[in-house]
């Protein structure tokens, strides 16, 4: 509805990742001031090589439990009375990998060479150290500001809708990649070299910009919503992970299928059939004057006697962006600084939220709406 040509699947995101991820990986290796902390961990030749096939395939199926429509449709996902939350996708790629896959990969006449566990598979997604042990640091490369799936997706989607948003220098953060060691924890860390800084800034500011520009577009937002509450017209709730052949059945055309079956009186499957897409009425940054606030708060309150529905989507992001794991640059001299010591974009970029309060209404209460918000505004 926004952007025709982004019809690009997670499959070919899940190559790209494991491309790209090899690609990291060997840039990595082959670097003379990494190859010597790899030799004080004890790799041989042979470790290096089982070790890339190992992030190969943490990278192909790192996204493999995601539900149809992807984070959409993660409100469904049924709550584990163990901790009383809510699964996440990764709970299912981890039983998908460690059930499902088992005897494909751990059987596989190749494997005969690595011995790779998909337990080894699993945990390196998660990032479980009680299974991964000195190798836990490969888990930067699957999960991280710097991991290879970001830096797939950016470039993959910029081309895909069209936009250059995401674009930034892939070759000079290859070749920029570098192992060094935490001071404050002696662990080993993955970060950029001095010289490839701009680099990394310009990684940051490309997510930022695609963030803000296409994934929080209003449109977007709008068939967001509007797809969650289509879902729960058709479906209760996912099966758990202990159930993964059950969650396995549904994918984007069988859902889309039942949604079909049980249009019919449907509100939201019959706006989405429609295209009467929600419509913004207003958009604020979230920190506004008191003035401002009873403005929407009138507007609101306008709205609601008249009987016309909204919703405000008025939580985008609650933490800032660029969070405390920053990207880590290594000097010459082995010292570790965080990027937004070098960067003075990336450190007023650690300030920003993505806080924008919106208000929608339905498609057919658009006009109303526009002239209650004149009646607040100009009146």
């Amino acid at each position: 509805m926004v952007y025709p040509g982004a019809m690009h699947t997670r499959f070919e995101h899940s190559l790209g990742v494991m491309h790209l991820i090899t690609k990291m990986y060997d840039s990595i290796i082959n670097k003379e001031e990494n190859k010597k902390i790899l030799q004080n961990l004890g790799y041989t030749d042979a470790g290096v090589e089982r070790e890339r096939q190992l992030v190969r395939l943490a990278g192909l199926l790192h996204d493999i439990g995601h539900a149809p429509f992807s984070h959409a449709s993660e409100e469904l996902f049924p709550k584990n009375s163990k901790t009383n939350k809510s699964y996440t996708h990764e709970d299912y790629t981890v039983a998908i990998i460690t059930n499902l896959l088992k005897d494909v990969i751990e059987v596989h006449p190749i494997n005969n060479n690595y011995k790779i566990s998909v337990n080894e598979i699993a945990g390196l997604i998660r990032g479980d150290a009680s299974i991964l042990g000195h190798k836990i640091f490969w888990k930067i490369l699957i999960s991280s500001q710097l991991d290879a799936d970001r830096c797939d997706y950016l470039l993959r989607d910029s081309l895909h809708i069209g936009v250059k948003y995401g674009i930034y220098d892939l070759d000079r953060l290859l070749v920029t990649l570098r192992l060094g060691i935490n001071p404050d924890t002696e662990e080993i860390i993955l970060g950029i070299e001095e010289g490839g800084w701009y680099a990394a800034e310009q990684l940051v500011i490309s997510r930022y910009q695609m963030f803000t520009q296409v994934y929080y577009h209003k449109t977007r937002r709008a068939y967001d919503y509007m797809l969650i509450q289509a879902l729960k017209e058709t479906l209760d709730l996912y099966p758990p992970p202990p159930e993964i052949n059950d969650f396995v059945k549904f994918d984007d055309y069988s859902v889309i299928q039942l949604m079909l079956e049980k249009s019919k009186n449907k509100e939201w499957i019959q706006n989405i059939l429609q295209r009467k897409h929600i419509r913004m009425v207003i958009e604020k940054d979230n920190e506004i004057s008191i003035d401002e606030e009873e403005k929407i708060r009138q507007f609101k309150e306008k709205l609601n006697n008249s009987s016309i529905w909204f919703w405000e989507d008025g939580q985008i992001s609650e933490k800032p962006w660029y969070l405390t794991e920053e990207i880590l640059i290594i000097n010459e001299k082995e010292e570790v600084k965080p990027l937004s010591e070098y960067s003075e974009i990336v450190c007023n970029l650690r300030k920003v939220k993505f806080n924008k309060r919106r208000i929608y209404v339905k498609f057919e209460d658009r006009n109303k709406a526009e002239k209650l918000k004149r009646e607040v505004y100009y009146e």
